[in-house]
Parts: structure tokens; sequence; C-alpha cells
């Protein structure tokens, strides 16, 4: 006989009522707690479409103010991959009393957001990246209002932007560069923009105009400041890069990015000369494409620059530029490239680079490692890099990648035996499984794991095209939830 889960007394219903706090944290029916967000959340997206912005108000504040946003919330931040890490007050939430004593917590009433931590992170061209480590408590109030906000940036989004939003991937994105370019009737140019700084620079005063959610509780993660040694400053603009709530704010601050193009180029004066754009945005990256070089120099950058201006933005030279379909362009870690009429998105030389210095770090911090340790070291990072590309003409890429690690494999393994003979090693490390040979796997299974460790092999991944997500759909809408339970069984 089974069991049922307990009913969460403690969520809060549509009615308002207040909530009592009569389960713990284990006990929690979170089937429940996730239906009563989502039937709100579908309530605030319907409540966007039909332009009833003081109906969407008061549904966010019910949602804000319910138990289950509270609890949604505080599981978000707890599980995520920056549950260990703290903000400016030292304190993380562990335990289930400490997470259910913070759910109570989340009250509107006196909220007075704490300054961030500032920690920096290496970027490829030898930069590092500042971001801002919020508070626990700040991180949990700022995914409680993403969970009212998110309908909202759904419902109003730009058709044809990828980047941070729910049911949307780089594969996405990638995939309509390739529907817009590879005819032999496609567009031929292609303006590559960058923003400067987009995270640190988005005005205040816009941002607080035009989101619609709490004005107060906004400013006081906008003006929170930073902590940086020891010292606070005050930030005037930009939503930190770490917070939670950033990603979704610049995708707002962005959105209309397309309305702004298709303003600047209007009615195409000659039918037989269509303009042939389509902005593809993944986040702060994107790509526009046009018929010729002079539509993007003059109407199209122009409109962009303008748009981007009143949000406080402004393009990064260094990183924009107008480019032939012929020459190629890197996006999103693939290159982008039309060869006479064929169209071809192949794994980008960087993105390859960087794979194998990857490699070459684990490598040479596991000299005096097992086998084992190796291959679970590497493993991760060689799957983890062939699924992303695996949607592209990588197969090429791929048994290019696995020669190249096993050359480094073999330089590891002959480093650690100097004194023995190539069949020795050979036999030691690499073993044949059917037609193939030097296969770098255990030869014996190791005590602490259940399965004989092998290396992962990139050309055994099969090539999959993606299919694109339709621009309109909206996983907030119930119009749309047979389509994407289709796509969640096709992949």
């Amino acid at each position: 006989m089974t069991v049922a889960k307990p009913a969460v007394k403690a969520v809060a219903t549509d009615t308002g009522a207040p909530p009592a706090f009569g389960v713990m944290w284990d006990q929690i029916n979170w089937d429940q707690v996730i239906d009563e967000v989502t039937r709100l959340q579908v309530r605030i997206a319907k409540a966007t479409q039909a332009g009833r912005w003081n109906k969407v108000h008061a549904l966010q504040h019910l949602l804000t103010r319910s138990l289950s946003g509270k609890l949604l919330a505080v599981k978000r931040v707890t599980e995520n991959a920056g549950k260990r890490t703290a903000g400016v007050d030292g304190m993380i939430w562990k335990t289930p009393q400490s997470k259910m004593k913070a759910s109570k917590a989340l009250m509107h009433r006196g909220y007075r957001s704490q300054p961030l931590r500032r920690v920096y992170i290496p970027k490829s061209n030898g930069k590092k990246r500042p971001l801002g480590i919020p508070t626990m408590h700040d991180r949990a109030m700022q995914a409680l209002w993403l969970l009212a906000l998110n309908p909202v940036a759904e419902t109003t989004a730009d058709k044809n932007s990828y980047g941070f939003r729910p049911r949307r991937s780089t594969a996405d994105a990638i995939e309509h560069c390739f529907m817009a370019l590879a005819k032999r009737y496609s567009a031929q140019w292609i303006l590559e923009g960058d923003i400067r700084g987009c995270f640190d620079n988005i005005s205040h005063d816009w941002l607080l105009k035009h989101v619609p959610m709490d004005k107060v509780v906004l400013r006081k993660w906008l003006k929170a400041g930073f902590i940086d040694q020891g010292a606070l400053f005050l930030t005037e603009a930009g939503t930190p890069q770490g917070g939670i709530a950033s990603p979704v704010l610049a995708n707002m601050a962005l959105d209309g990015m397309e309305d702004a193009v298709r303003s600047a180029l209007g009615r195409s004066r000659n039918a037989r000369q269509p303009a042939k754009a389509h902005v593809v945005r993944y986040a702060d990256d994107f790509v526009v494409t046009g018929a010729t070089r002079e539509l993007l120099e003059q109407r199209v950058k122009p409109a962009i620059e303008e748009f981007l201006a009143a949000r406080g933005l402004q393009l990064a030279p260094e990183k924009t530029s107008i480019t032939h379909i012929s020459q190629g362009f890197d996006f999103l870690g693939q290159n982008v490239r039309k060869y006479g009429d064929k169209l071809l998105i192949k794994p980008a030389r960087k993105s390859v680079t960087s794979l194998l210095d990857k490699v070459r770090e684990v490598l040479g911090k596991n000299k005096a490692a097992t086998q084992a340790q190796v291959i679970m070291s590497l493993n991760p990072i060689l799957r983890g890099w062939a699924m992303y590309h695996r949607h592209v003409v990588a197969a090429a890429t791929f048994s290019r990648i696995d020669h190249l690690v096993w050359t480094k494999l073999w330089r590891w393994a002959k480093r650690r035996h100097p004194s023995k003979p190539m069949r020795w090693i050979k036999a030691r490390y690499f073993e044949r499984q059917g037609l193939r040979d030097w296969v770098f796997a255990c030869a014996t299974q190791p005590l602490e794991l259940a399965y004989r460790p092998m290396l992962f092999r990139l050309a055994g991944l099969a090539i999959k095209r993606h299919i694109k997500v339709r621009s309109d759909a909206n996983p907030f809408d119930p119009a749309w939830t047979e389509y994407f339970q289709r796509r969640a069984n096709a992949y």
C-alpha cells in the first residue's frame, strides 16, 4: 500500500490567505508548490498579453507574498551551483531548518539589500571579469521576484533572442543563423555586434522606468553597491554579473532591438532587392544579416546605436564588424561560413584550442594520478564539449580532437614510465576493442568504482540536427504546453 505524501499546509492559495508554516522542509510536497506557482505565472502571462498591467502588478504582489513562491525561491538558491558561495555576511543555508527559517524571512516590509561581494574571474583574453556575489537572502529575494517577472519577460521578449530564457539554448540561435543564411538567395552580409560592458553600464533610470516590478525592491538591488578589498563602492549603473536577476534584467533592456532594426529598414522600396534582415541575439551577443554592406552600415548599425544609447549602452568598436558570409564569422563558439553556395557551421578554432588547453591543464595537474582519476577528470570535459557541438558539422573535428587527445595521453603515459618499452606502456594503458585499437581504458575495475573507466570518444557521438524552437513559443502560455512536451520527448 502506497502512503500518500502529506499535502503542504503551508502553501498559499490564489485567494491570498495568509500561509501557515505547518510542515518541515523535508515534508514539503514540491509538486504542489510548483503547481501553485505555475498557476499564478500563467495568469500573469495572460494579463500581460491582454495589456492589463494593473492585474499583472496585483498577481505579482500575490505571488511574491505566497509561501509557495518563497519556498521555491529558497529551493533554487540552495540547490544551484553557487549554493556554497557566501555573500558579504558569510552565511549559507545548509540545513532544512535554516532553509525553512529563510523562507519565513523573505519579507518585503523592512527589506534592505546588502552590498555585493566583488570577486574576479579570468577571461580568455587575459583580463578579469568582475562578479558581484549577493548574500543568500538577497539571492532568494531575487529568485522570488524572478518567478513573478519571468512570465512578463517571456511574453514581451524579442522573438529571436535565445540567451538566459527557459526552453531556449545556443543551439536554437545557431540553427536560426543556418535558416537565415543557408539558401542560395540568403543574405550575404553580417553585422557582428558586441555591447561594451553590457551588464556594467545599463542605465538604472531606464530599468526603473520600464521593468514591470516593485520599484522599491528593484532600486535596492541596483543601488546596493559592492565591497572590494574591504571598501564600499556605490553603483550608479549596471546590473551585477553574478546576481540571479541580472540576466533577465539585461534581456529586458535589450528587448526591442528587433523592432528598432525593422523600423530603420521600413518597407522595402524595391521588391526585387529585399533587406533580408534577421536579428539573432543571445544575451548581449548578436548578429544581424543584411542584403548589402551599405544597408548594415548606413541604416542598421546607426539604429542599433541609437537603441542602445537610450539604455546607457554602446557597441564595442573593436568587436563590432561587418563581414561577408564567404569570410565567415564566429558566434557562440561556432564558425558560420559559406563555401560557394554551401553553408557550413563548424566548431570555432578558438573553441577547439580552449578544449585542448583544458586537456593539457588536466594532464599537467595529474602527472602522478591513476589512470582512472585521469579518465574521470577528462570525460566530463570531453563529453560536455562534444554535446554542445554535436548539432553542427563536427564529425571531422571530433576525429581530429580524439587524435590530439590520444597524443597527449601517450606522452603522459610515457612520462610516467621512462624506462619501460613502448609495447609495455601500450599494454598497460591501452587496449583493443573490436576494430578499434589504442583505447585508453583501465585494464581492471578500480575497487572504489562500480564500473571500469574508459575515455570518452568524441567520434562515437552521433551528429544530430537541432530543431529550432518556434520563435513565438511561450512556456508560460498553456497553448504551448503540448508543443514543449513534444520537444522534451524528442530530446
